[in-house]
């Protein structure tokens, strides 16, 4: 073998060598950024999860918003990215507990009941105007002492939660928001900054984050603000209201 030759036949090794090499690294690299997005998700391979989806407020019991549904969408795209599969069930009819499978809630307690039981039992911190009567306070959130008003089109509030109730309980998602297109939002901004959020929070950690939506009227659902951590105060249970008693004689 001459010279040439074994230089052309070391070089072709080595470029093979170097290929399967960065094949690996990119490979190695991929699952692991996957394995973490499939925990903070809570979705491992092939597992199943639960998709809960609210009406339309004002229309049939079957009528879902569409902006719901491209929430659900959203959603959907991330459970197949992570190899895992879900159950799409109406808000009144997914009567389980949780914790056994991962659950993603869409939609505010006046349009889904299991919003409601979720807020009750893991947000008591939360309190949301169901009112249907137009008013100032239509539709607002109450966090602790906060109070988040609704301007429909110019700014508009979404509760995004990841919450657990165990160590090895499956997480519950929710997307609580004053309406449907902030639903939307909310699972936009998680498909985008999921892998921030586990950074900050955890692949296993609980929070809560209060977003506003800017000028939905001009940019839809992708122009978005954290506004705050509220997670302290969303689980930490508001004081009965006052009541007052006349003395009578």
């Amino acid at each position: 073998m001459t010279d040439d030759l074994r230089n052309i036949v070391l070089g072709v090794i080595a470029a093979g060598i170097s290929a399967s090499l960065g094949w690996l690294a990119r490979t190695y690299l991929w699952r692991r950024k996957l394995r973490r997005k499939q925990v903070f998700l809570g979705l491992p391979t092939n597992s199943e999860s639960l998709l809960v989806v609210n009406r339309e407020p004002g229309g049939s019991d079957s009528a879902v918003h569409r902006y719901d549904v491209f929430a659900l969408l959203e959603l959907s795209a991330l459970i197949k990215d992570c190899g895992a599969h879900a159950q799409i069930l109406s808000h009144d009819v997914a009567q389980q507990g949780f914790g056994e499978r991962t659950e993603y809630c869409v939609g505010g307690p006046g349009s889904n009941r299991r919003m409601t039981a979720h807020l009750h039992s893991l947000l008591p911190g939360v309190r949301i105007n169901t009112d249907a009567e137009p008013g100032p306070d239509r539709a607002a959130f109450q966090i602790g002492s906060e109070r988040y008003r609704l301007e429909p089109g110019v700014a508009e509030y979404v509760l995004l939660a990841r919450l657990t109730v165990g160590q090895d309980a499956r997480p519950v998602f929710l997307f609580c928001g004053q309406r449907a297109i902030t639903n939307q939002a909310a699972t936009r901004y998680l498909a985008r900054n999921h892998e921030r959020l586990a950074r900050k929070h955890g692949s296993n950690g609980s929070f809560c984050l209060l977003l506003k939506v800017v000028n939905s009227q001009a940019y839809g659902p992708d122009v978005v603000e954290e506004i705050a951590d509220v997670t302290r105060a969303a689980q930490s249970p508001l004081p009965a209201p006052r009541t007052s008693h006349r003395a009578t004689t």
